[in-house]
């Protein structure tokens, strides 16, 4: 899908207040693993003002020519299944897991704000590697499935 189609999505998902819209803006904008949008083609659905951040790394990222020149250079980009997408005008939240491959699995929570115009403007991201839970919570939870 070309990034005018998601933009045309994102401004219909924001303007709707519709959580399927923007869950299928999502799947084409990080669901995609090898199918995702390109670098630059991502680049033109960000404010110039853009700015990631994954505060359990610590790591920042000022400005979309940042964020291109990361993604030009990660390794291999991982395939995501969204388990839920919610929100309200111009911000957004995606629930999900990062399949790096190999079974390397993590769970991921990314909220973005978008400007008026449906560009992206933040985007916080928080990783968490999956647990197992301690014996002692056995009889007072239920298992969630894979």
């Amino acid at each position: 899908m070309a990034e005018s189609d998601i933009g045309t999505l994102i401004r219909r998902g924001i303007d709707a207040g519709d959580a399927s819209v923007m869950r299928e803006a999502f799947l084409c904008l990080i669901g995609g693993g090898h199918d995702s949008l390109s670098p630059e083609a991502e680049y033109e659905l960000r404010h110039p003002d853009y700015v990631m951040e994954m505060p359990q790394s610590g790591e920042r990222i000022r400005g979309r020519d940042a964020m291109r020149s990361m993604q030009e250079q990660f390794p291999a980009p991982p395939d995501v299944t969204v388990r839920r997408v919610t929100g309200a005008g111009t911000v957004w939240v995606l629930e999900g897991v990062n399949d790096y491959g190999g079974g390397e699995l993590w769970s991921v929570v990314v909220i973005l704000e978008f400007d008026g115009e449906g560009r992206i403007l933040r985007d916080t991201r928080y990783y968490a590697k999956p647990f197992d839970p301690p014996d002692w919570r056995a009889g007072l939870v239920e298992r969630m499935g894979e």
